[in-house]
């Protein structure tokens, strides 16, 4: 009887030894091989702020062998000049490693949320998809004239003519203008060039459509700056066709952490969420590839 009670729990040990290291084998080394080739989702939503979940995506699918292909799904206005040249970059490093970048438009796909759809190898826009919005913005906020009624007097010592340029509390000088207009052209320059070479369209046919205009999704199919008009499903079979898998994909993505209040208050990354919230709110400007204000 002993013995008989000595197997069972041998077998029971045996089974719980078997099904940790089934688990291990799954969540370590990612061993979904038998699923067959897979076609990969990446989702942007929402304002650019931050490009380090999207450039981490983007190097995970790109990095593994079973992904095929990778959908791009966009969904944005666009936000920060680096975070969208964080993205751009990346998405341009896939194509060139060999892994198809197919980007579907969702709603809005403009200004920075175009501009990371350009490295692309193939460009989906809805119909009504708003996209476009080619140029650069710098916005701030001046309540001098608030502060004269409540009696409030900003004294400031600066060590150049331009280190208060942005200053909320008095108005701009031409000089400043100048030098931010400067600025701000530079930085349009750049969306510019990025849009001419990766649709391969030659720099004086975009110039007339980057005065930072919106176009619909068939617009924008007619002066080339997406490829065909299409859904998300269309997307997905797209990046199929060119991954050279037949029948219908098999789609990964990333499950996405629900937050709770508590995460939101206490997160290291409270403050930035808030500044998402209510950019209008910030303490300093941003210059931005962004539609809308």
């Amino acid at each position: 009887m002993k013995n008989k009670s000595t197997i069972i729990l041998l077998i029971l040990l045996g089974c719980c030894f078997l099904s940790v290291l089934a688990v291990t084998f799954f969540r370590f080394f990612d061993a979904d091989i038998h699923l067959g080739k897979r076609i990969a989702v990446i989702e942007l939503n929402g304002a650019i702020e931050d490009s380090r979940d999207i450039v981490r995506q983007f190097k995970k699918f790109r990095d593994d062998s079973s992904v095929e292909a990778i959908v791009f799904r966009i969904d944005s206005p666009g936000g920060g000049i680096t975070p969208s040249q964080e993205i751009f970059d990346i998405v341009r490093k896939t194509r060139a490693a060999g892994k198809p970048v197919i980007v579907s438009m969702g709603s809005v796909a403009a200004s920075g949320g175009y501009y990371v759809a350009c490295p692309a190898d193939t460009i989906v826009a809805n119909p009504g998809t708003i996209t476009g919005s080619i140029g650069v913005i710098i916005q701030y906020p001046n309540v001098d004239k608030l502060l004269e009624k409540v009696g409030v007097k900003f004294t400031t010592i600066k060590s150049g003519q331009f280190k208060d340029a942005l200053s909320p509390f008095r108005d701009m000088t031409k000089q400043e203008a100048d030098y931010l207009q400067s600025f701000v052209m530079n930085a349009y320059q750049q969306f510019l060039t990025a849009v001419a070479q990766s649709r391969n369209i030659d720099t004086a046919d975009v110039r007339p459509l980057a005065d930072g205009r919106v176009f619909t999704g068939e617009q924008a199919l007619a002066y080339g700056l997406v490829d065909r008009l299409g859904t998300y499903d269309d997307a997905i079979h797209v990046a199929g066709r060119m991954a050279g898998l037949t029948g219908e994909p098999s789609i990964v993505r990333e499950e996405k952490k629900r937050s709770s209040i508590f995460d939101f208050v206490f997160n290291d990354d409270a403050a930035q969420k808030i500044d998402q919230l209510l950019p209008e709110f910030r303490l300093y400007p941003v210059v931005s590839y962004k539609y809308g204000l």
